[in-house]
């Protein structure tokens, strides 16, 4: 069977869960001995370990895609201009300025990538359906979220092969935008859904969700729970010496830094967590760096910065590295996540998580027994980080669970199952 996987790349600017999930998908597929193509769009993939993508050419060059959205003359312009914006270095460079943009003010291009070769970008969607017809020949495309979903119909047609779309945290971005192009995006993608033959969330919730926002019948999505390659995860010793609280993710309001930095105060406060420490990393764009300054300058007002660290590499390497110093981990995105992959990475370590009730953390937490849900950050933080034996008891029931059944391999053959049954339907 021969897979082509389309996602998009985020630059390696921030800790990209979808990236990662594509990365390692396809990896393990290909150590499994299937024929994976990873076909990236927009920017080049964050690459956590050895790159997936080969020599395969990027489609959607963010630059080429913005210009065909302002100008209309770049939408008849030849593949030989084309592909001076589309060059690795100039990429790098849109890279960089990721998340100077908010979804919100990207509505009409957001729009227009939903309506595939109805859109501006209409000759970017033919050069990459051209280059699948003739180049790759696949038996099933899989497409990494349903943002992408505009390509579904012209690959459909040209190549009559099933279609399998991811569906992991969409709802973010397009709750962001601006009417009247906030509903148009929804319609857009509950138009497309016909071509797409199967979806699959990565958590019971997220397909709950994602079923009723669509309007599909929920036995269209099929659930496939996120794994991670458990290699090189070492036991973290929950060090009281002093407590180090984490905090993985990209570092902004959005997923709750200055949630945490709150709770780190007001924690630094009660007695037997004085020299408490926050350790946060997961990489920052745009007004993310204004975030990270602002709490800088809050802990400094209040004489605790140098008990702080923001971590500015957070490549694999790095991230085991990190968790390895941790005591407890907590993102507070209070509006929830779909998944939550920092949350295995933490438990895979042995490090117990702190989160919210919301999204798919309760159904996480239920499934590892690794970490507490909580309604009062603060005093769910301070009651486990004063009970060195419940932090271990999660600790170790959390690793135990996810290097059981949340391993990259796990998730590998769910996946390779439903292909096979689409392929063969």
């Amino acid at each position: 069977m021969k897979v082509v996987h389309i996602v998009p790349g985020s630059g390696g600017t921030f800790y990209c869960q979808n990236c990662m999930r594509d990365q390692a998908l396809v990896m393990t597929l290909r150590r499994q001995g299937v024929d994976v193509v990873m076909v990236p769009m927009y920017l080049p993939m964050f690459t956590d370990g050895d790159p997936a993508t080969d020599d395969t050419p990027v489609f959607f060059g963010g630059i080429n895609v913005w210009l065909q959205q302002q100008m209309a003359l770049f939408r008849k312009t030849p593949r030989w201009l084309d592909r001076i914006f589309d060059s690795k270095w100039m990429l790098r460079r849109a890279a960089t300025m990721e998340g100077t943009t908010s979804a919100g003010d990207l509505g009409p291009m957001t729009l227009s990538m939903l309506e595939g070769t109805e859109g501006n970008q209409r000759k970017e969607v033919e050069r990459l359906v051209e280059w699948l017809a003739e180049h790759e020949h696949p038996d099933l495309v899989h497409i990494s979220n349903a943002l992408l979903i505009g390509l579904a119909p012209a690959i459909k047609a040209a190549l009559n092969v099933p279609i399998v779309c991811t569906l992991q945290d969409e709802d973010w971005w397009l709750d962001e935008i601006k009417p009247p192009y906030d509903e148009a995006c929804w319609k857009a993608i509950r138009d497309r859904c016909g071509s797409i033959d199967r979806f699959v969330a990565v958590s019971r919730w997220f397909a709950d969700r994602m079923s009723e926002r669509l309007r599909l019948p929920r036995e269209c999505i099929d659930v496939i729970h996120l794994g991670i390659d458990l290699n090189g995860y070492r036991p973290s010793p929950l060090s009281l010496d002093p407590p180090v609280l984490g905090y993985l993710s990209r570092m902004n309001t959005t997923l709750g830094l200055d949630r945490l930095v709150d709770a780190f105060m007001a924690l630094k406060q009660v007695e037997g967590l004085e020299r408490l420490r926050l350790k946060a990393t997961g990489g920052a764009v745009g007004e993310d760096l204004k975030c990270i300054e602002q709490q800088k300058e809050r802990l400094k007002r209040v004489g605790l910065l140098d008990d702080v660290e923001f971590i500015v590499d957070f490549d694999r390497e790095h991230r085991l590295e990190f968790l390895s110093t941790l005591t407890v981990m907590c993102v507070p995105v209070e509006q929830g996540e779909a998944f939550g992959s920092f949350i295995i990475e933490s438990l895979a370590a042995g490090v117990p998580v702190v989160q919210p009730h919301a999204g798919a953390f309760p159904e996480l937490v239920a499934a590892t027994g690794g970490g507490v849900i909580y309604d009062d950050l603060v005093g769910s933080l301070k009651e486990l980080l004063l009970d060195p034996d419940r932090l271990r008891e999660l600790g170790a029931a959390g690793r135990k669970a996810v290097h059981e059944r949340f391993g990259i391999e796990t998730m590998a053959s769910n996946m390779m199952k439903l292909y096979s049954r689409e392929v063969e339907a």
